[in-house]
């Protein structure tokens, strides 16, 4: 009988972010990239250059934060392709 399992966990913490005219890649610990469209997240889409250079990787890789315009992204929520919330949605 053949097992799937393996010792190669995926490790989704994030080690580098990039932010491109229209869009966000994050790179992973495990060698993959996400890429999203900086429309999906409007405080991003938004900021100034220097607002999106000010980030900082949180929550022990798992998250992204920008303290200037208080946005914080996960890893997790990249992978599943999650855009921010619309607060303005009733």
């Amino acid at each position: 009988m053949t097992s799937l399992a393996h010792n190669d966990v995926a490790d989704i913490r994030a080690k580098s972010l990039t932010i491109e005219d229209d869009r966000l890649v994050v790179e992973l610990m495990d060698g993959r990239a996400i890429a999203a469209p900086l429309a999906w997240y409007p405080r991003l889409a938004n900021a100034t250059a220097e607002q999106r250079s000010n980030w900082k990787i949180s929550g022990a890789g798992l998250g992204i934060h920008w303290p200037d315009i208080d946005e914080d992204l996960s890893t997790e929520g990249l992978l599943r392709g999650a855009p921010a919330p619309r607060w303005d949605a009733a």
